[in-house]
């Protein structure tokens, strides 16, 4: 079960994800990283960080969630969202 998680937990959470699956230093890592450009993530690599993004906050991420999502900063703030959401519910 959600429970809205706060921003620095989500955050956290997404450099965990960056170092585990990617190999990225947790050091490189900011809010204002863009996903592509600085961070170098592919589309393959955004559905895996999806997936452990959904196991954090307990439902399905839309993907039209995430078609806006440039920075790091733009994944904590969808993911905030939606753990809110859920627990509204």
């Amino acid at each position: 079960m959600a429970t809205g998680y706060t921003e620095q937990e989500v955050y956290d959470e997404i450099v965990r994800v960056m170092s585990d699956l990617f190999e990225i230093d947790p050091s490189t890592v900011t809010r204002e990283s863009r996903l592509v450009e600085d961070l170098d993530l592919d589309s393959i690599d955004a559905v895996d960080m999806i997936v452990q993004m959904q196991n954090m906050i307990g439902r399905r991420i839309q993907p039209d969630a995430f078609k806006s999502v440039r920075t790091v900063g733009d994944v904590v703030d969808v993911i905030v969202k939606m753990s809110k959401e859920a627990d509204a519910k």
